[in-house]
């Protein structure tokens, strides 16, 4: 029967992109690394990587296991989430993966509010884009993720927050700034600063913009790509274009004058957000009461 650390190495390897690089993640050698995977081939009779000049990929037996390994793992994961939740009562750990856009205002809040709480529980919060929070918490990496738009996918639940209001930002000097016009199309001829489209590798919520444009008739804009949200408000303080950001996201530019927003007549823009679980995972008391604060921020 298969065990966990056989199952544990062969998901290392398959994150790591060889064997070198699951050893080092391990803490182990790479011989013993080797060993463990043959056992585990030879136990399902198939291969379960294909070795290739610049390290492995899954064959077609491992693309098979792979989904079931990391259920497996996230399981055990649960189990001792579980009983360290058990012993500790309030405190222990709270994993927190997010859209980096959404790693402030309600969910900086609330956060705020659940320490003053749970003063022992120790939370931790990485960022990633939306496809990358569905999949740490698939993983039982993390417990909690938040991301844009809901995950149809049947291993995770999902539950609807505030949604994210967006508004057109521009520096103090432009013409527009602090001013209101009709309609977005108004603004087509401007030289425009987003995120990279979802097609390319970006946030899934890069799509709104232009499909803001579409709705109304505008079949492309000027639109340059930019992957940060920080150096897009400050390509927009120094006059390099205008963006549609999250509100929240620039308060703070706002407060000090440095960005100015467009009142846009026909635009109440706003990016759905969600709260992830794992429908199957393990939900210790500490982290549903952070859930708790978050909807209620909603």
């Amino acid at each position: 029967m298969m065990d966990t650390e056989a199952l544990r190495t062969f998901v290392a390897i398959e994150r790591a992109g060889g064997f070198s690089g699951a050893a080092e993640a391990l803490g182990r050698s790479q011989p013993a690394i080797s060993r463990r995977i043959a056992l585990l081939e030879a136990e399902l009779g198939a291969p379960l990587f294909e070795r290739l000049p610049g390290g492995v990929v899954l064959s077609q037996a491992g693309r098979v296991l792979m989904p079931y390994a990391e259920r497996v793992l996230a399981a055990t994961q649960d189990a001792a989430e579980a009983m360290r939740a058990l012993r500790a009562g309030d405190s222990g750990p709270v994993a927190i993966a997010a859209v980096g856009t959404l790693a402030g205002g309600g969910l900086t809040a609330a956060l705020k509010r659940f320490a003053a709480d749970f003063p022992r529980a120790k939370v931790s919060l990485r960022t990633a884009t939306s496809a990358q929070v569905s999949d740490l918490v698939r993983r039982g990496e993390v417990t909690l993720g938040l991301r844009y738009f809901d995950d149809p996918s049947p291993d995770l639940a999902c539950r609807a927050l505030a949604p994210e209001a967006l508004v057109v930002v521009c520096a103090p000097e432009h013409r527009l700034a602090g001013g209101r016009t009709a309609s977005l199309r108004d603004l087509k001829a401007e030289a425009w600063l987003g995120f990279p489209p979802p097609a390319e590798g970006g946030e899934i919520s890069a799509g709104a913009l232009p499909a803001l444009f579409r709705v109304r008739g505008v079949a492309e804009i000027a639109l340059t790509a930019v992957d940060s949200l920080t150096a897009q408000k400050r390509l927009a303080e120094a006059g390099f274009g205008i963006a549609l950001l999250p509100v929240n996201s620039v308060a703070e530019e706002r407060a000090r004058g440095s960005l100015a927003v467009i009142a846009v007549g026909d635009l109440e823009a706003a990016n759905p957000v969600s709260l992830v679980t794992r429908r199957s995972g393990y939900v210790s008391p500490a982290a549903w009461a952070l859930i708790a604060r978050l909807a209620s921020a909603s």
